[in-house]
């Protein structure tokens, strides 16, 4: 059950409106990491969530960003305002001025309008967790941009509140996961394949025309990685020069039994190493 009361969450005010920052400002009331977004996937989430714990801070955070969203369409509006009768502003966005009247509607910066597509939800709680954490990370990163666009006191203030608040959620949501006590990297109830799950395929090699170099550290070397170099390249080699031909080709590409035999193994031996279907040369694919 929901109830408005007549007071925001967080006290706005404005000095000179700037039309182009309220158009800005659209992107966290209609935009993908705005509050809207955040409202309906955390509520949807706790909806559909058989945790009662975690559900219940579901809903408190849920609930907690419609309140975001009056506050942040309250200080759009007071941007956006000049663009219903001023008609040097309206030229700032037509689409504001003439479709809404210098008031918010559910649009994101550029105009393209809201979508549940935005919404990340799975099901699975610990995963729904680890997408939440993302959401509330990306929408710091857009009021911290936000901040930086305006001089306005008063919407720094209710900016860098909104802004504090996603940070809270962060420690509400990673404390959530923590405490199921699941290890890292369990996901879901099929177990990855033991030895591929830790191949690391270093597939961009060379050195990049401003010197980018293939780089070792923790994510590709030590404890259990296995590190496989080029295996595109590998998935084309073959003992044998000339051995590949299409299944059941009959061709130019022929070759005596031996020499395909000895082609046959060498895939096998590869797939083992890369089990995703081993490319074909381009001789193969003619």
């Amino acid at each position: 059950m929901y109830h408005h009361i007549k007071q925001l969450m967080y006290t706005v005010n404005i000095g000179v409106p700037d039309p182009r920052f309220g158009n800005m400002l659209l992107e966290q009331f209609g935009g993908a990491n705005g509050e809207l977004a955040a409202a309906m996937q955390y509520s949807i989430q706790g909806i559909n969530c058989d945790d009662p714990e975690r559900k219940d801070l579901l809903m408190d955070i849920g609930t907690e960003e419609l309140s975001h969203l009056e506050v942040v369409g309250t200080l759009t509006r007071m941007h956006l305002k000049p663009l219903k009768d001023n008609r040097h502003a309206a030229h700032e966005d037509p689409l504001i001025a003439i479709a809404g009247g210098g008031g918010v509607n559910l649009y994101n910066s550029m105009g393209n309008p809201w979508t549940a597509d935005y919404l990340k939800i799975t099901g699975e709680l610990d995963v729904d967790l680890r997408s939440n954490i993302a959401a509330e990370a990306r929408a710091k990163i857009v009021y911290e941009r936000l901040i930086n666009f305006t001089d306005d006191p008063g919407t720094i203030d209710a900016l860098q509140f909104l802004m504090s608040r996603e940070i809270t959620h962060m420690k509400a949501f990673t404390a959530a996961l923590e405490s199921m006590g699941k290890p890292t990297f369990s996901i879901g109830r099929i177990p990855p394949t033991p030895g591929l799950v830790d191949q690391y395929f270093n597939d961009s090699t060379g050195v990049g025309d401003k010197g980018e170099p293939d780089v070792r550290g923790p994510w590709n070397q030590g404890g259990t990685w296995e590190f496989v170099h080029a295996p595109a390249f590998q998935a084309l080699q073959s003992d044998v020069t000339g051995t590949r031909v299409p299944d059941g080709g009959n061709g130019a590409g022929a070759q005596s039994s031996s020499s395909q035999g000895a082609g046959r193994a060498s895939q096998e031996g590869e797939s083992k190493m890369h089990p995703s279907k081993v490319k074909k040369s381009p001789a193969q694919k003619a």
